[in-house]
This record gives C-alpha cells, structure tokens and sequence, in this order.
C-alpha cells in the first residue's frame, strides 16, 4: 500500500556539495507526515544520499534547470502540499507540522515560509589550527598553508530574516522596516504569523493545486531566477496572502564568494535580467491573466517601502489605471435616520472615498449635496422604494466595481480593498457585527447581507432592474440579497477587520440577538457574541457609540 504524506519536500539539486546533509537533516526532524523527492539535475549527489523509505530520488543525465525540476518533482507528489527547498538548508524539529498548523489558520490561498536563519555549514582548517568561517576557499590567510573544510553546519540564531519587498526594478529586498510597524507587532502577538511583501525563494510551501493553478514554475522565467519575487506577486495579485510563520525556522546556506563555494546554476546576467524583465512584463504591465489586483496595491498595503520612491509607486498607478477595473460606491437611504448616526457613517465613507479614490453615488429621498454624485428620489419610505434607490444609484455610476454601502453601517476601510474575480457572481463580506445601541450588545454569525455586497456593475444592473421590474408587478417580498441561498451565485470573503451594523429603533428589518430569535434554526450558523472594546480595528468605538 503507497503511502499517503500531507507534504512533499521537493529539492532541485545540481552539483550540490551539501545535499546529502540537507536530507540527513530533513529526515532527522521532519514528522512521518512528510516525505522527500529530490531530483538530481544532470549528475549523481557525491557524497551518495541515503536509502530511506520517506525519501524518492529522481536523477536526469542532463541538466535540465531548475524550475523543470522542480516541475518533474511536483509531478510525483500525491500530498496536498508541496514545499521547495534548496539543497544547503536545515530546520527545526517538526518544522513541517507547525507549517501545516499554521495553514490551518491562514487557509490554502497562502503561500507561507518559516523565519529564515543563516546556516553556518562549515569553516576552513589548516594544519596549524587557524580556522576560517566558510568562504573564500583556498590557503589559510594567516600561515599559508592548506585548508581542509570542518563540518559544523550550525544554524545561527542571528540574523534572523523575517520580511522581505521588491523594488520598482523588480529586484529582491530585505525590508527591515517593516517589523517595527504596529500592524506587523499585532499580528505577531495574535498569532505568531506575519504578511511580507516578497519572498527570498529558498523554501516556500503552498498546496499542490495552487502551485499549478498560479504556474508558479513557469520555465518562461528561465531556468532559475526571481523566483522568490514571482511567487508573492502571484499570490497577493490573485487575492491570496503571503505569510511568514515564526512558529518555527529554517536556516539557509548562502553562498557569496564563488571559488567551489558558489552556485551550481550557471549565474549569467542574461539570466538575471530576463528573469527581471519577464517580471515587469507580466505583473508590471498588467499581462497576468490571473491577477485581480494591481501590483500598486502591494505596494500600497506595506507603503511606505524602503527602495520605493514616490514617483515610481505613482507611475505604475498610472500605467494600471488603463487596464485595472475600477471601483465606485453606492450609498442609499431614507433620510430618516438620527443625525448622529447618519452623519457618524458619511464622514467615514467619504474619508474612505478620499483615501482610496473612490468615487461616491448616493440615493437618497431628501437632497444630499455633500454624499458624492446625489441621485433624489421624491419617493416614499418603503421596501420597492430601497431597491429603486439602489437601481437609481447602479445606473448613475460608472465604475466597473460596486461597494454597497448602507446609511447604517460603519464600514471599514479594509472592506473596500476586496476585488471581485468573476464577472457573473455577487460576493458578500460576512466579517461584521451588529451592534444594539440601546444597551450595547454585539453578536454575528454567517449570514450574507445586502450591506457587504460586492459585485460587478453590469451584473447588479441586469439583477435590479429585473427585481424592480418583478417587485412592481408581483408585490413586495421579503427577498433581499441577490443570490439568497443558491450557492452557484454567490461567493463570501472577510475583510481584515469587520464592518459595524448600527441596529436602531428605525432599522427595515427586524433584529436577532440570540440564537432563539431564529424561526428557521438552520440558518443560525457561526453563531457569535462579544464586547465592544474586543472588536477589532475600531480605536475609541466604545466612545464613538
């Protein structure tokens, strides 16, 4: 009976002088969970690799390169996981169960790496005792004699590489900035699992499907080369994350002084500048058919970024603005809520608009002249009279991307950077809460509602106005959110952190506040409650309310 593993370590190795110990050490401290395939990229491991049963070798005559071998490893997996090291690496115990646990937090549209330490392999020993930390190969410097290499293979605890950028060129950066933000310190604290903006391609680990759905050993790139950067643009791009687990390391050997001690890939700057110039051809100029997001938006979401300059950030925006759809809200009422609350949510949307550039349409039944482009219906109060409000709002708006925004709801600004993959679903964001102002109370649970919808304009369009239509001719229903419960409409996401539904005395719809306000309890799920000062994102929202 085969095996089944849940990871498979893929190593492409050429010439490596110190696989044999990389998979001595694999074996020592990965769990049974986790198997091996190494492929041996145009000759035999010298020193030989061991005979072990979670362990698969590959070898190819002719060197292939390495992204193709990595693809021909990836071929023989059967785990859901998949991670790449390189062949000069060490880990810590049980590395490979704290990454999988680590996923189990994140989800599988992650690509994820361990905090990367620096791996001292060997020194250089004379005769005469004088020791030489690793490189450059050759007599000793100080008695002239020969040198002879000492294992030693520490894995240093400093430095200790924990967030990585790339540039406008693109080129790989270490950003050291970054784990002094607040947001980084946070996410640390909560969870031990932090967000980099790049990758440094020594180890990475996703599952096996997303590794082919996002190409990610595309041999277009060349045979090596960017592909740290390659892999953390594909995934922030097609609406994944990036994330570095500090829940365990690994330690990498790096190799800078050439001699024998250098790479066994041949290094040309050919090579190094197709890699780069591919890069900026498929993300930079918008050619990536996966991508839902821009790379602005990466580069936003960490701003500011060391070796980024003003002009350049602004630059690429203006490049993607003639490919990237763009996004717009609607926002409807019925002018009856209290003022306090009512203008609580319009200064925060309209900050939002300002922040981030998107453009305001508001629908509502008395003139509101500050709330963007105002659309005033002199209608009255009532459920046909929301949906035309709605419809009103769709059509005056020409953006491709609709925000549905209530008068009600205090929206976050994460909830806005959301972009919708397909053109032909409606997406609700289900992380929000309600909140009874009359005594404070907060409870959620999974429910799509009309206040996080997210969608396509031209999609919204052909539903309102056939609801309106159906609405006028039937009576009204207490249907309201696009989709209801078929499953092949509608998709969710959640936001970083969750929007705020305000329930009042005046609320359209009544409210729930314990599981036992259910009629139909099937619909109770993920039932939640909590304190206001416990919700996340809202600084001095006890106050505010």
């Amino acid at each position: 009976m085969i095996k089944k593993y849940k990871l498979s370590v893929l190593i492409p190795a050429r010439n490596e002088e110190w696989l044999a110990r990389t998979i001595q050490d694999l074996l020592e401290h990965k769990t049974d969970e986790t198997e091996i395939i190494v492929g041996l990229d145009g000759a035999w491991a010298n020193p030989g690799l061991p005979d072990h049963r979670d362990l698969t070798i590959v070898y190819y005559p002719e060197s292939i390169g390495q992204r193709q071998m990595t693809n021909q490893l990836c071929k023989i997996s059967n785990a859901k996981y998949i991670a790449k090291t390189d062949a000069h690496c060490a880990f810590d115990q049980d590395f490979d169960k704290k990454m999988l646990d680590a996923f189990e937090k994140t989800g599988d549209n992650t690509v994820m790496v361990p905090i990367m330490r620096n791996l001292h392999v060997f020194d250089l020993v004379c005769p005469d005792g004088h020791r030489r930390y690793q490189s450059p190969d050759g007599p000793c410097k100080e008695c002239g004699k020969e040198t002879h290499k000492e294992l030693m293979w520490i894995p240093k605890t400093s430095p200790q590489s924990k967030s990585y950028s790339f540039d406008a060129e693109p080129h790989f950066q270490y950003f050291g900035e970054y784990p002094k933000r607040e947001k980084f310190k946070k996410d640390l604290e909560e969870n031990g699992l932090t967000e980099t903006m790049s990758l440094q391609g020594s180890f990475f680990m996703m599952t096996r499907e997303k590794y082919y759905e996002l190409d990610i050993d595309n041999e277009e790139w060349g045979s090596w080369g960017s592909q740290g950067l390659q892999i953390a643009i594909s995934f922030w791009t097609s609406g994944g994350q990036v994330i570095v687990n500090h829940n365990t390391w690994y330690a990498h050997c790096f190799r800078t002084q050439g001699g024998t001690f250098g790479f066994p890939y041949p290094q040309s700057g050919k090579q190094v500048s197709h890699a780069k110039k591919y890069a900026r051809e498929l993300f930079f100029e918008n050619r990536w058919y996966k991508a839902v997001r821009p790379v602005s938006w990466i580069v936003e979401r960490f701003w500011p970024v060391t070796y980024w300059k003003d002009e350049e950030l602004n630059e690429l925006k203006e490049k993607e603005k003639k490919v990237w759809p763009t996004k717009g809200i609607i926002y409807y009422t019925d002018n009856q809520l209290k003022l306090q609350i009512a203008h609580r949510v319009q200064n925060q949307l309209l900050e939002i608009s300002k922040d981030k550039n998107i453009p305001i349409v508001s629908s509502s039944l008395k003139p509101l002249p500050k709330m963007g482009k105002n659309i005033h219906l002199g209608l009255k109060r009532g459920v046909l009279t929301m949906f035309k409000q709605i419809l009103a709002a769709l059509e005056a708006s020409t953006d491709d991307i609709i925000y549905f925004c209530e008068h009600d709801v205090l929206y976050h600004p994460s909830h806005f950077d959301f972009v919708p993959v397909e053109k032909d679903q409606f997406y609700y964001n289900t992380n929000w809460w309600k909140i009874r102002l009359s005594d404070k109370k907060v409870v959620g649970w999974g429910a799509n509602q009309v206040s996080g919808l997210c969608a396509y304009r031209e999609h919204l369009l052909d539903y309102y106005r056939n609801r309106v239509k159906d609405l006028e001719e039937n009576g009204v229903d207490r249907s309201y959110e696009p989709g209801r419960r078929d499953k092949s409409k509608y998709k969710t996401w959640k936001s970083e952190f969750p929007n705020l539904d305000i329930r009042h005395t005046g609320n359209l719809t009544n409210g729930k506040w314990s599981i036992n306000d259910f009629k139909d309890k099937s619909t109770c799920i993920e039932w939640r409650e909590t304190a206001i000062e416990k919700i996340e994102g809202w600084d001095k929202l006890k106050e505010v309310l």
